[in-house]
């Protein structure tokens, strides 16, 4: 019941157009992030949780401002192979060195950005910069959960491969969409990660050790349904919009015995635990003195800006929620 009502109240923050990964998603794992941190921290982080939480999608939006952002969202491990993991260096400079930046941008950079995201917010803690600090966090937090969506581990990231276009946005929209309100968003406390680097990857390695079951299970179950079944047509504000059915989602859903709630639990936990990690790292700065809320204003119109111009340019990279 008490993770119902808090979730509810997640809920509530959100306009309904945004039920997805990239917005309703990323939002609420970032919001949650909050409650896995000790009370010194939480106090700070639970005073602008309403920024966090608003800003958890700003990476998303960048991406139709900024060509370099997309490849910070992925990484195509398949594309090396096999063996991929035994392939691939976790540290930059060896994997650069490897296969050359330019093959690294081209199928993305997710755990590694991820790395530079967490030294900048080291950087901002011991700065006593605490408006950037909630800014980088915001950033964070997308990136990591991110590498916890299987689709965003490998070169088939919408199924166009497989004549599965469409999965992603199913995957990470619609489940969440329909039974997010019953998944269990408690995961404990947040704890001290020695090594970011090597958690994330390790992140991205479950990722992509659950692609093969999220096409599997939703080619199976396609050969069961018929097409007028397996769609229907939901309202959204005042479109009409193609859609994956209930009962066709909930048979997936059923299929993956809990895995979208397990990618989002993981989420939060790693987010939160990276926030404690740099807080730790940078000697555990005291909160206060040197902040002011004022600060954060310039970040609201960076962010109105980026919002003006999502609504007039076309996406940058690749696109996966068709």
């Amino acid at each position: 019941m008490l993770k119902k009502l808090v979730f509810s109240l997640v809920l509530l923050t959100f306009p309904a157009y945004v039920f997805c990964w990239g917005f309703f998603g990323h939002r609420s794992i970032n919001r949650m992030a909050v409650y896995t941190l000790p009370t010194e921290l939480m106090v700070f982080y639970k005073d602008n949780i309403e920024f966090v939480t608003s800003h958890a999608v700003d990476p998303d939006m960048r991406r139709y401002v900024v060509k370099e952002e997309a490849a910070r969202h992925y990484i195509d491990i398949d594309h090396y192979g096999e063996n991929p993991f035994d392939e691939v260096p976790r540290e930059w400079d060896d994997a650069v060195e490897k296969f050359t930046e330019d093959t690294l941008q081209s199928y993305g950079i997710v755990p590694w950005y991820v790395e530079v995201m967490y030294r900048r917010l080291i950087y901002a803690f011991r700065n006593k910069d605490y408006a950037y600090a909630l800014k980088v966090s915001a950033d964070l937090g997308h990136y990591i959960a991110d590498a916890h969506v299987p689709l965003h581990t490998t070169e088939n990231y919408n199924g166009q491969l497989t004549n599965q276009k469409g999965i992603h946005g199913f995957w990470e929209s619609r489940l969440p969409e329909l039974y997010a309100e019953d998944f269990d968003f408690f995961t404990g406390k947040a704890k001290f990660i020695d090594s970011p680097l090597n958690h994330i990857w390790d992140a991205v390695e479950a990722s992509s050790g659950a692609v093969d079951s999220v096409l599997l299970f939703e080619r199976e179950l396609t050969k069961t349904y018929p097409s007028d079944k397996k769609y229907a047509f939901d309202q959204r504000g005042n479109s009409t919009i193609k859609t994956y059915s209930r009962d066709f989602s909930l048979e997936y859903h059923l299929s993956m015995n809990g895995m979208v709630e397990r990618r989002m639990r993981s989420s939060i936990i790693t987010i939160g635990s990276l926030w404690y990690s740099a807080w730790v790292e940078a000697g555990k700065p005291d909160f206060k003195a040197g902040f002011n809320p004022v600060d954060l204003e310039k970040f609201e119109e960076e962010r109105k800006e980026l919002e003006a111009q999502r609504s007039v340019n076309p996406i940058l990279g690749r696109e996966h929620d068709d």
